[in-house]
């Protein structure tokens, strides 16, 4: 595992690759559409029924009998913000080994019972949380609450399975970088950005820290980060809710409180000045690289506006900057703008990857398109088009149940209620260029305030990287994610 392909990380790794459409800054003959009516395109979060165990645990419940099918989604609150110092990665591969056996199963029992019903079971870390997912058929029911507690609250932790996983994971990052580096380098980005605040932690570990890692890590991470209190539980599908309550109650009710309080960070900043990490890699033939600062959080009040904002720039294969580095000019295959809120505000990027030759061609183009966007914001048809988009991508984000789950436990987890979802279709249809605008101000950083993430040929872009701000430099084949001057996580 590289690092958990979560929403907030995938926009940086993965790139549009199909798509037809006319250029979004086209003017177009006549005027375009308006977005559909609200009433038309909104989605209604189904009400749960909450129930709070003694031990601090909520459970979530939904009861949905079209399919024969439960799922649900498990949020630990904790993730890698509390991997200690040198010790990165520790909460990823607890992830990973609370389902290498547990209870009276070892890892290829626990394993067999998944998937002899034909169930899915995943778990992984995220920055701040561990999430268990998992959906089952409703007969299975007894089974599933069976392997979730035994996960919970009676993992093993075997010697061997964990000896095994963090080779595995550290063998992942060593080829990404020998190979393709695409899904690094938001993590060299992140590292960059957050340099000495806990935002920063590489969620997967790095060549140096996995190494270290011990069983006896894993042992007192669990005991103090895992516990009933941390726990939001929900579950969406075909079960009666009064009867799955006292399941899970008596499965997981009597779960420990995490022995140590919830890792408690600073608030993050936007950066000031500009500033370039330049990531050499002897061998490459193109460049990648990210631009961006600090963002938003999850909380944010102009959150669905943000959403826009993002959409124009870089959201989706008809953005401004797909438009002019991939359509246009052939620079890239594709071309990304993105937030990544977190209950602070994360990372803002624009992320591409160019030839070794055009890296500055490449480079100037994307920040003359985003400052001419920060100037001059969206027209009318621009507006139009992004809320039809993004209107009609919202829906089949909560189709399934397990989509529907984990709403409901994200929603939980960062203390937002049910208008995140209701209210969203209204908050898009009754966004103005002027209110648009203005969050774009407020939410994109001053281009003279920027950081840039290269991954490249350094003896060939080096001269070309320093027109860009104080370059500092570091080897791809360093075992970590950050410069050696970088200050140590607080």
């Amino acid at each position: 595992m590289i690092a958990p392909l979560t929403w907030k990380t995938v926009l940086a790794a993965v790139l549009l690759s199909s798509g037809t459409a006319v250029a979004q800054g086209a003017a177009p003959s006549k005027p375009a559409p308006t977005a559909a009516p609200a009433a038309a395109q909104g989605v209604k979060l189904p009400k749960p029924t909450t129930v709070t165990l003694k031990n601090g645990a909520k459970l979530l419940l939904v009861e949905r009998k079209e399919v024969p099918l439960i799922a649900f989604s498990a949020w630990l609150r904790g993730g890698a913000l509390a991997d200690p110092s040198g010790k990165e990665g520790l909460a990823a591969l607890t992830a990973e080994l609370l389902q290498k056996g547990a209870g009276a199963r070892d890892a290829r029992q626990f394993a067999e019972a998944v998937d002899g019903v034909g169930a899915m079971l995943d778990t992984r870390a995220d920055l701040e949380n561990l999430v268990v997912n998992g959906q089952f058929m409703s007969r299975d029911s007894a089974l599933m609450v069976e392997l979730l507690a035994d996960l919970l609250t009676r993992p093993r932790f075997a010697q061997d399975e964990l000896e095994k996983t963090r080779e595995r994971m550290a063998s992942e990052i060593t080829a990404a970088k020998d190979g393709d580096p695409r899904g690094l380098i938001n993590t060299y980005f992140e590292a960059y950005q957050f340099a000495g605040h806990p935002y920063g932690t590489p969620v997967g570990g790095t060549e140096a820290s996995l190494p270290t890692l011990s069983r006896e890590d894993v042992l007192a991470y669990a005991k103090n980060q895992l516990g009933g209190d941390r726990l939001i539980l929900s579950v969406v599908g075909d079960f009666d809710t009064k009867a799955l309550a006292a399941k899970l109650e008596a499965a997981l009710g009597g779960w420990a409180k995490a022995a140590s309080p919830a890792p408690q960070v600073p608030a993050t900043t936007v950066s000031q000045g500009r500033r370039v990490l330049l990531v050499d890699k002897p061998d490459a033939t193109q460049t990648y690289f990210t631009i961006g600062n600090t963002g938003i959080a999850r909380n944010d009040p102009d959150r669905v506006t943000a959403n826009l904002v993002e959409t124009v720039l870089g959201g989706r294969f008809t953005s401004l900057l797909n438009t002019e580095l991939r359509v246009k000019s052939g620079l890239t295959y594709g071309a990304r703008a993105y937030f990544a809120p977190s209950a602070h505000p994360g990372t803002f990027a624009i992320f591409s990857f160019t030839q070794t030759e055009k890296t500055d061609k490449a480079i100037d183009m994307a920040l003359e398109v985003y400052s001419r966007y920060r100037k001059t914001g969206m027209d009318d048809a621009m507006l139009a088009s992004a809320k039809s988009y993004v209107l009609g991508q919202f829906p089949p984000r909560l189709e399934t149940g397990g989509q529907v789950a984990n709403k409901l436990s994200e929603l939980a987890f960062y203390n937002l209620d049910a208008n995140d979802v209701d209210g969203f279709a209204t908050a898009v249809s009754t966004a103005t260029r002027e209110s648009v605008g203005a969050v774009l101000q407020r939410t994109l950083p001053a281009p003279e305030n920027l950081t840039f993430v290269f991954i490249g040929k350094a003896s060939a872009i080096r001269e070309m990287a320093r027109k860009y701000g104080p370059v500092t430099e570091m080897k791809i084949s360093d075992k970590r994610f950050a410069p050696a001057a970088a200050p140590a996580k607080r």
